[in-house]
């Protein structure tokens, strides 16, 4: 689903790569944990893996096609159809209201609209259905996002990503908010709704305790050749 290859990338002006990292691959349907300190690289890799950022040198590839080849409108519509992202800050449209929120890919996407109109009649109907999975309670659904608690925000943040089936799901650190009730029963949701979906999930954090629930736990220290730490080249797949 996901292969990285050779991969170099470092910000202008910068005199070192930031993220290097030989091989890395995850399977269809797996779930791969990613940790490592703050400022390690973790969300600019995310990044370079939603297609966002263009490595340096080496490629990037979803369902076989590399990143690179695609052209900046072409990357965006491919995402669109493809990957569902769940920010840190959620990154919700704050003038829009729940259920909104949770259909937008599906106004950008003509393949996740169709996906989530033959697993439930229509756009609105699969955002109903996930967000009563989520539990967040139908007298909020008309509520612009901006009047949302921290923890509402990030039930419709995964529903929106979840929405029409993405084959990837990338999760950049969204429980960092949460308080340890409300973190187990979103950890319990993702995976379980990335599991029906036999969607791939990666997730960004710096909370090791949530490692023992995924198929494969990876440190970005072990693979990023570019961090003081890296000092071996190493081929995982999840």
């Amino acid at each position: 689903m996901i292969d990285v290859q050779d991969l170099r990338f470092g910000w202008p002006g910068a005199k070192r790569d930031c993220v290097s990292i030989d091989r890395l691959q995850v399977a269809a349907g797996a779930s791969l944990f990613l940790y490592g300190p703050s400022g390690g690289g973790k969300s600019t890799l995310l990044g370079l893996l939603a297609g966002v950022l263009l490595p340096r040198e080496g490629a990037v590839s979803l369902l076989g096609v590399p990143w690179s080849s695609l052209s900046g409108a072409r990357r965006d519509a491919f995402r669109a159809d493809h990957v569902g992202y769940i920010f840190q800050q959620f990154n919700l449209l704050p003038y829009l209201h729940v259920l909104d929120n949770v259909t937008l890919p599906c106004r950008f996407s003509a393949v996740r609209a169709e996906r989530a109109i033959q697993a439930s009649g229509s756009p609105a109907a699969a955002a109903k259905q996930l967000l009563r999975e989520v539990g967040l309670p139908e007298a909020l659904w008309s509520r612009l996002a901006s009047r949302l608690s921290v923890g509402q925000q990030q039930r419709v943040a995964a529903a929106r990503a979840l929405i029409g089936r993405p084959e990837v799901v990338i999760a950049d650190e969204p429980t960092s908010a949460l308080d340890a009730g409300l973190r187990d029963g979103f950890m319990d949701l993702l995976l379980g709704e990335c599991r029906a979906a036999g969607s791939a999930l990666v997730f960004v954090s710096h909370d090791e305790r949530l490692a023992a629930r995924f198929d494969a736990q990876i440190s970005l220290g072990d693979i990023n050749r570019a961090t003081p730490e890296a000092d071996a080249t190493m081929e995982a797949t999840a």
